[in-house]
């Protein structure tokens, strides 16, 4: 498997769709640092060449933030809402979603509201004693 950033990219996937196992890459991302590298959207990432990689390691390095920096500056500005007390910062203090989604019959797993599905309500005929 080719190790990019830290991360184990999947040999058998065009290398297209795995940059995007790299948190902070997507489509649209890798579709750019691909074009500017010169490397075709559907050759397969165990193909590439360790020139390729390095080239990908640098175009990423220079021009994203990915992985450990990424997921830390998400987490300074939850923190920030958290702390100003902002509605979406206490949406996450609760762990509630935050953008608006409703309550009432969604994320009932979130607030703990589990309800298991019901049979027919029938319950079983008493055995003779």
């Amino acid at each position: 498997m080719p190790r990019l950033l830290g991360i184990n990219i999947p040999e058998k996937k065009h290398i297209e769709i795995a940059l995007t196992y790299i948190y902070g890459l997507g489509r649209p991302s890798s579709r750019k640092i691909l074009a500017e590298a010169g490397i075709p959207f559907d050759k397969k990432a165990a193909d590439l060449t360790p020139q390729e990689l390095n080239r990908l390691k640098e175009l990423i390095d220079k021009g994203y933030k990915t992985e450990g920096d990424l997921r830390r500056q998400v987490m300074t500005n939850i923190k920030r809402l958290k702390d100003i007390g902002s509605w979406r910062g206490l949406r996450h203090a609760k762990k509630l979603p935050v953008r608006g989604q409703k309550t009432k019959t969604n994320t009932r797993t979130v607030r703990g509201n589990v309800r298991k599905t019901v049979g027919s309500g029938r319950k079983p005929a008493a055995e003779p004693t």
